[in-house]
């Protein structure tokens, strides 16, 4: 069953929660493109040349560019099966990133949605992506939010996943994740298992502990397993991972279209968020799928239908 597109009114006006529903839906400096603006006092932050993966379905797919990025101590593998499909029944080429500080994209100290958006930017100028459809779990939605209100030129639309436009302490899970990796990376874990039972107490669901240890190698042979993410970097980055660069929706909008899709078990994105979503992005549509925070992982199915009906319309009108 499809939801109807939610249009939110502003924060002063009467507010009415909508129904919940399911809609079966190398560290080289890189010049930036000629349309960006700066964030404030960002002009100090160094663009790094970011990794990535291309799913293009073996060259059949040849659309409008998709472009992806992932969560806090994610990568691009994250978003290889959903890439996959993607490409395969949109017939659309799907860029896969590793932002700075994860996976294969070099480290900086800096670490903040000014940084990340940058960086994405000049990623979109390198490789010529115009009318490019944004696509972001996490930090990866809020980065994607930021480069819209940035500029609006930047993109087509949007689509941030279980994320909202405003400054919102991260969940305690997190400073855990992360106290966890910093013990793991201390005891200098010969193998996964005597990692998995390292970060057992600071994770103890399965999967949400495999995701944090697949940043797991080993950098010599026989050598302890080191994680290839600065986990003091990002660690000391937290807060500013709860935090948004924009907050005046009565000076920036973005007008194009943007879904937004939230995880109903998740708190991060509430009913009462939505009046700001709504004046930050005026022509925003909600969806709703019945799982927690880890929206792709959790319900692939229903999250890679949710963006092909979304994309799909666009291509009818």
């Amino acid at each position: 069953m499809r939801s109807l597109p939610r249009r939110v009114p502003p924060l002063y006006a009467p507010f009415i929660h909508p129904k919940h529903t399911t809609r079966i839906q190398l560290s080289n400096a890189t010049s930036l493109p000629p349309w960006t603006r700066s964030f404030h006092a960002s002009s100090s932050v160094r663009v790094v040349d970011l990794s990535y993966r291309l799913h293009d379905d073996s060259g059949k797919a040849d659309g409008d560019p998709i472009v992806m990025i992932h969560g806090l101590f994610g990568s691009k593998r994250n978003n290889q099966s959903v890439g996959n499909a993607f490409a395969r029944i949109l017939k659309r080429p799907v860029y896969a990133l590793d932002t700075r500080n994860h996976g294969d994209s070099p480290h900086d100290k800096d670490h903040n949605y000014i940084a990340l958006a940058k960086d994405v930017e000049a990623f979109l100028a390198k490789h010529s992506l115009h009318n490019a459809t944004l696509i972001g779990h996490s930090m990866g939605a809020k980065t994607v939010m930021a480069m819209a209100l940035r500029n609006p030129d930047c993109c087509a639309n949007i689509i941030p996943i279980d994320n909202a436009p405003v400054d919102a302490a991260l969940s305690t899970d997190f400073p855990k994740y992360a106290q966890g990796m910093q013990h793991v990376e201390k005891s200098q874990p010969k193998s996964q298992k005597e990692a998995d039972m390292l970060m057992e107490p600071y994770a103890n669901v399965l999967p949400v502990r495999q995701f944090l240890l697949s940043n797991l190698w080993r950098p010599e042979p026989g050598g302890p397993l080191k994680f290839r993410i600065p986990v003091h970097v990002l660690t000391k980055s937290l807060d500013k991972m709860a935090d948004f660069p924009f907050t005046n929706p009565d000076e920036t909008q973005f007008t194009k279209r943007a879904l937004f899709i939230r995880g109903t078990k998740s708190h991060y994105v509430s009913d009462e968020m939505l009046p700001i979503i709504g004046r930050f992005f005026p022509r925003f549509e909600l969806v709703d799928i019945d799982c927690g925070h880890w929206v792709i992982s959790e319900k692939p199915d229903e999250f890679i239908k949710s963006v092909v009906e979304f994309l799909q319309e666009k291509e009818e009108t």
